[in-house]
């Protein structure tokens, strides 16, 4: 059996445990948050974006 979950969900808990456990401010993960949102508009996009679907690829299993 396959269990797929959005990167985004495991983010999403991961970042919720880190402000939740570790008592990282709010306004912290916001401005972290946002720094994603404009990042994501620069040149380094499509590097971000390749190297973590390689990394999600080492976890996931191949389909041959």
């Amino acid at each position: 059996m396959t269990l797929t979950l959005p990167l985004v969900l495991v983010l999403g808990v991961i970042a919720w445990g880190v402000i939740k456990f570790l008592g990282v401010r709010l306004w912290v993960a916001l401005a972290l948050a946002l720094f994603g949102f404009y990042l994501a508009d620069t040149f380094l996009a499509p590097a971000i974006d390749s190297g973590t679907r390689s990394g999600v690829e080492i976890f996931s299993p191949s389909h041959d």
